[in-house]
């Protein structure tokens, strides 16, 4: 081309640029302020410091507090189990929900890198051709024919360029990392709940497999009893209303287990479901609740340092980052703009010719404009936008109550846990012995079958109970590590700013 954008410019476009350039280092609308800590020193009204004991049944052990220290990332491991920890494995490598809230980051990501083409020139390249027909001879050369048709080719370069005059896209900017923090928070609580679900569910399926086999053995107690008595009914020694009484209580007892089996199998489908199979590949690791080990020391964080753990805080914060910025994006819609635009090219009749001497054209080009009448249009979504700010921000103060409500009630869980389990060991063990000299006595006839009934009832539900509750401490114990956000800043691939 023989003019280009150097060409000398014209003063009055010179001093729209360095004005607008002044003018580019403010930002409307407020500078986002992360909300301080809550000045709270505990979650519960009465610490707790230690746990009782049961020895010699599964989650039988202590359990410590110890108060300010870290989670570790792979917190799970702490149960000594490698089918579980399998598992969990497998479930972070195939868990769609987990892909989806990753996928869904990158894209935020990829919007954060697509707006910052906003702060730069934009250059666009056209190539023109047409076939026209022109009584005028202003063009050179000059077509040959009288009819003055011919074709015209324009090659063309234009820059285009908004000065961010009161930030509009700085704003825009903030918003969209905002967004972007809050998808990976959100990926973040993917990954923490899937990881506690996991465990959650496998201890279910070992308890639920424990119970129906407490229920079955049951069913065989019933029915041995069922045969003593009626024995004991051909020979004189039992009425028929007792053998009518235990095929009563065995039928309670058979009508108990598809309960118990059905919630086994719904179980197991959901397991396989959280790592990324279908029900009918349901995964093949299975363990007893008595191959677990109770971790015996908890931590427990500071108060001040939950709000920056727990990723629903976190995405809450970033949600509110977000609002606070479309604050200012309303605000400065309300503003004056700048465009800035140039164009240099050539036209000729011919190919050959559009980089020659004499075809060359440019321009430059400066527009301002300010919104006056709108209908009120800009002036209520800054108001909208003011009011979702509130909203984000009563939702994140929620966000922090439920949080501490969550630590609280795990903490008053684990412990009650575990008094509940000493209790339910007791009562296991009473039962059984209860239920062992109650077949013995109606086996040499000095009870009657009503006793025996009763004895053999208390031992189904304390050893069920029994199996319940092992699973509960081993379920909040991973509630507790969930609570206090699953130590996900402690994997890199999570942990990145």
């Amino acid at each position: 081309m023989s003019h280009s954008l150097l060409s000398p410019v014209p003063s009055r476009v010179l001093l729209v640029v360095l004005t607008a350039a002044t003018l580019a280092g403010c930002a409307a609308g407020p500078d986002f302020r992360p909300p301080a800590p809550p000045r709270v020193s505990g979650y519960t009204a009465h610490p707790v410091a230690t746990t009782a004991a049961t020895p010699g049944v599964a989650g039988g052990d202590a359990q410590t507090f110890e108060q300010g220290a870290d989670i570790p990332g792979d917190w799970w491991t702490l149960f000594h189990s490698q089918p579980l920890d399998a598992l969990i494995a497998q479930a972070l490598k195939n868990n769609h929900g987990l892909k989806a809230a990753q996928a869904a980051l990158r894209a935020a990501h990829e919007d954060v890198l697509a707006q910052r083409g906003s702060f730069f020139p934009a250059v666009s390249a056209g190539l023109n051709a047409s076939r026209e027909k022109d009584p005028s001879a202003a063009l050179a050369p000059v077509p040959s024919n009288n009819a003055y048709l011919y074709s015209l080719f324009t090659p063309q370069l234009s820059i285009s360029y908004a000065p961010d005059l009161f930030g509009l896209n700085r704003r825009t900017r903030e918003s969209l990392k905002a967004q972007e923090q809050s998808a990976r928070f959100q990926m973040v609580a993917a990954w923490t709940t899937l990881t506690t679900n996991v465990v959650a569910t496998a201890v279910q399926e070992a308890s639920l497999r424990e119970q129906v086999d407490a229920t079955r053995e049951l069913v065989d107690l019933e029915k041995h009893s069922l045969a003593i008595l009626q024995l004991r009914f051909q020979k004189g020694d039992a009425s028929k209303l007792d053998v009518a009484a235990q095929q009563s209580q065995l039928a309670q007892a058979e009508a108990g287990l598809p309960a118990l089996v059905k919630q086994l199998a719904a179980t197991r489908h959901a397991l396989a479901v959280l790592v990324g199979a279908f029900p009918d590949q349901a995964p093949v690791q299975t363990f007893a609740l008595s191959d677990l080990h109770l971790p015996e020391t908890l931590p427990v964080s500071l108060p001040s340092t939950l709000v920056a753990q727990r990723p629903d805080v976190r995405q809450a914060r970033a949600d509110l980052h977000a609002a606070s910025a479309a604050v200012g994006i309303a605000a400065a819609e309300r503003l004056p703009n700048i465009d800035l635009t140039a164009n240099a090219g050539s036209t000729a009749l011919a190919i050959s010719k559009v980089f020659t001497t004499g075809t060359g054209f440019w321009n430059i080009a400066a527009s301002l404009t300010a919104p006056i009448f709108e209908g009120g249009q800009l002036m209520h979504q800054e108001r909208a936008a003011k009011a979702t700010y509130v909203e984000a921000a009563e939702q994140y103060r929620g966000t922090v109550l439920a949080a501490f409500q969550n630590v609280a009630d795990t903490l008053v869980a684990l412990d009650q846990d575990a008094k509940a389990l000493q209790s339910a060991a007791q009562a296991e063990q009473a039962a059984k012995t209860t239920l062992d000299l109650s077949q013995l006595q109606l086996k040499h006839g000095y009870i009657g079958t009503f006793e025996l009934l009763a004895a053999q009832q208390a031992y189904q539900q304390a050893r069920i109970a029994l199996v319940a509750t092992e699973a509960d401490r081993f379920a909040d114990t991973a509630a507790l590590y969930q609570a206090l956000g699953g130590g996900w800043w402690h994997h890199k691939n999570l942990a990145k700013q």
